[in-house]
């Protein structure tokens, strides 16, 4: 089982990787507030030639599902530059966010305009690395908060070897019991790609995204440990900054 953390300071991913003793970093490639273009970056080969595997996380602002053409287009630029800039890091995938619409009878809309990013990609040659969609806590609009929602939106894109990115947090936010949570979601998408294995500040069903340490939230630590013993998945911590050694500690002591 490969296990680590999300790097809050990029200049030196593999640094931060080994200072934790990490198996695997997940990173950005731009700010992730930001629309700004991927840059090279200083240390890609050193990144890229490292044995702590990668994964990068997409900037927060995409939302390819989104019926607004200012939006759903640059987001669609965003996933495949971010994608290339992945590649060049020698990544395993670019994680993207679901994503939303503003209302019911647009749901349909918003998972076709999901499968027109592939294909429009595919007419292209493809992306750089596989897209790993995450399921999100909140929105009554969202694409892949709850499961049902997800199997239609897997029905749409799944030929296109999309992958999938179960986050603990967001699902327990949103809605979704944990037990039994990977055999699950492997019934709907056929795979877990990766796992953000993360307590949550707020309780079940709340629709808020806040991260909390594994031995702080509202999760029981026993659940969260049993979707790592069930996954056959990277797992990353993307808890607070000050706990996340003793989550990653914490985890090798319970799953080897």
């Amino acid at each position: 089982m490969r296990i680590g953390a999300h790097v809050r300071q990029d200049g030196d991913p593999i640094g931060f990787g080994e200072k934790l003793g990490a198996d695997v970093i997940q990173m950005f490639v731009v700010d992730p507030q930001s629309w700004d273009k991927p840059a090279p970056h200083p240390l890609a080969a050193e990144i890229k030639a490292s044995p702590i595997d990668v994964v990068v996380h997409s900037s927060y602002q995409i939302n390819v599902a989104s019926l607004n053409n200012r939006l759903r287009m640059p987001s669609r630029g965003a996933v495949a530059a971010q994608a290339k800039a992945a590649a060049d890091l020698g990544a395993f995938g670019l994680v993207v966010h679901g994503g939303h619409v503003r209302k019911d009878e647009e749901m349909v809309e918003g998972i076709l305009n999901w499968r027109k990013l592939f294909e429009r990609q595919q007419d292209k040659g493809g992306f750089a690395v596989p897209i790993l969609i995450e399921n999100t806590a909140g929105g009554n609009h969202a694409m892949a908060r709850h499961f049902d929602d997800i199997g239609r939106l897997w029905d749409a894109v799944g030929d296109f070897g999309a992958g999938f990115c179960l986050d603990t947090c967001h699902a327990w936010a949103g809605g979704e019991e944990l037990l039994g949570i990977v055999d699950r979601i492997k019934a709907i998408t056929g795979r877990i790609d990766l796992v953000h294995l993360n307590s949550s500040r707020d309780d079940f069903n709340s629709g808020a995204d806040r991260h909390a340490n594994l031995a702080d939230g509202t999760i029981d630590t026993q659940l969260l440990v049993e979707v790592c013993k069930a996954v056959d998945a990277p797992i990353i911590l993307e808890t607070p900054a000050e706990g996340v050694a003793e989550d990653l500690a914490f985890l090798r002591e319970q799953v080897g």
